[in-house]
């Protein structure tokens, strides 16, 4: 199966950013236990780059490199191992980089203009960010509604009673940040994981 098949089927990714690796890796461990197999590791120093290293050498976590602006930056974030690239801007470097690379990327948009300018560079996910500040499931859905041939993940301050919203309006996949983690212990983010599979769960048996 495909990176990006395994995105849509999951249908629910962690968005990490955590700028200290050890405490990164720990919240990653409770995420995956309650279920969590796609992980966003937003990138903010180069230790981060070793715990994606560590982490695809040790577990079958899905790991998209967020937070990626230059060239470089992807290069490195692919040599480290990996399976996603993340940007925040849309970049045709990164679409040349990671198409020579034969590495997915993502490219974040805000407004349809930016998310249609991103499909047409061949973009087989945007992601929509920040989902919630610009009108939450609904703006998700406006925004496909002329545009039905757009793949699009949401992600930006979502909650995690919001999910099945987001995918009802047809985003093919949900971001979880902070809700999955602030102010919880690793019992906590266990247990608020496996509430946001659940979400999922329930929305595929529908």
């Amino acid at each position: 199966m495909s990176v990006i098949n395994e995105i849509t089927k999951e249908k629910i990714f962690a968005v990490l950013r955590i700028q200290e690796p050890n405490q990164a890796k720990s919240v990653i461990n409770a995420l995956h236990q309650g279920g969590i197999n796609i992980i966003e590791i937003v990138i903010e120093n180069p230790q981060m780059l070793s715990l994606v290293k560590e982490i695809k050498n040790n577990t079958q976590i899905l790991v998209m490199a967020g937070g990626i602006i230059t060239q470089r930056q992807a290069g490195i974030a692919i040599d480290s191992g990996a399976d996603v690239i993340v940007s925040p801007v849309f970049q045709m470097n990164l679409v040349r980089l990671c198409k020579s690379r034969k590495v997915p990327l993502i490219m974040t948009a805000t407004t349809p203009n930016e998310a249609y300018s991103a499909w047409k560079a061949r973009t087989q996910l945007i992601k929509i960010s920040p989902a919630n500040p610009m009108g939450g499931a609904e703006y998700i859905e406006d925004m496909l509604r002329p545009m039905k041939f757009i793949n699009i993940i949401a992600a930006g301050s979502i909650k995690i009673k919001d999910i099945t919203s987001y995918l009802k309006a047809g985003a093919k996949a949900v971001g979880i940040g902070r809700a999955l983690y602030k102010n919880a212990d690793f019992t906590e983010i266990t247990k608020r994981a496996q509430e946001a599979c659940l979400q999922t769960q329930q929305f595929l048996s529908q």
